[in-house]
């Protein structure tokens, strides 16, 4: 689905009203930015993504496959995320340009797991581009599920995101899908990097945060009182169903949180290399 470049000046419409824009907002909305890909001025697709601070760092987090795509010949040259610039008034925003290459070389950073590409990737944020006064909410390794009884079969979860990029295009904000745990949590699926949710997705969600409501929340989460579990990355589905007779599984990749840790590691120089 094609989208024209965001505007920092959004279109209202006559009826709107103001309370809508003031009404508190649970800081999860401002995690999730909509995310739209490029060639050139050429829109693509759009695709959800969450912030991650890790070391006074700030990244853009999404799905491998929002940045590059081999098998559908998806070859984006560059970004575009939507941020807030008054938590008081959340009709304004401003969208911000994110190159994903540097001479030819790819910037963002992805993984590997037993011998496949982990369908997570992770792109830097230079703070100096933000503009001063721009709202963000940031997930850290704080919020990583660690304790991996704690998240019972069945648990209830949720999917930030932008499905067929369907959002409050007013306040800008995402749309939340409820998931809940569908394979063992902890346990690698078919041995990959992933777990499986049951919910409803459709295209665009690629890249949205898997989140549970965390019920005591530390002093490094209180800002954000959410556990992130997951990454969701596509629906799964079985080769050999009966298109005709056979209702889609209604099942759902999602790669574990715990790799962000990797993609977001420093980097050794080259000095320390030697």
């Amino acid at each position: 689905m094609n989208r024209p470049p965001f505007s920092s000046e959004p279109d209202r419409p006559a009826t709107a009203s103001p309370v809508n824009s003031t009404a508190p907002v649970d800081p999860l909305f401002l995690a999730a930015p909509r995310v739209s890909t490029f060639h050139g001025t050429q829109p693509l697709t759009n695709a959800s993504g969450f912030f991650f601070e890790r070391d006074e760092r700030l990244y853009l987090v999404t799905s491998r496959h929002v940045v590059i795509d081999e098998e559908t010949k998806h070859f984006p040259d560059r970004l575009e995320i939507e941020l807030h610039l008054d938590d008081a008034n959340l009709t304004r925003s401003t969208g911000l340009s994110m190159l994903l290459y540097d001479d030819g070389a790819a910037v963002w950073r992805q993984g590997r797991d037993s011998g496949s590409e982990i369908d997570v990737a992770v792109l830097e944020i230079d703070r100096g581009a933000l503009p001063e006064s721009a709202v963000i909410r940031a997930f850290s390794p704080a919020h990583l599920q660690t304790a991996f009884d704690e998240v019972i079969p069945g648990a209830s979860l949720l999917v930030v995101g932008f499905p067929l990029g369907f959002h409050d295009a007013l306040h800008h904000l995402p749309v939340l899908r409820h998931a809940v745990i569908a394979s063992p949590y902890g346990i690698r699926f078919q041995g990959q990097g992933y777990f499986l949710t049951d919910a409803r997705t459709h295209r665009g969600t690629s890249g949205a945060a898997v989140v549970m409501r965390d019920p005591s929340p530390s002093a490094g989460t209180a800002e954000l009182p959410w556990k992130l579990l997951g990454v969701h990355s596509a629906r799964m589905d079985m080769g050999d169903r009966d298109l005709v007779l056979d209702e889609s599984l209604g099942l759902n990749c999602a790669w574990y949180a715990d790799i962000l840790l990797t993609l977001t590691a420093p980097r050794e120089s080259p000095a320390a290399d030697a």
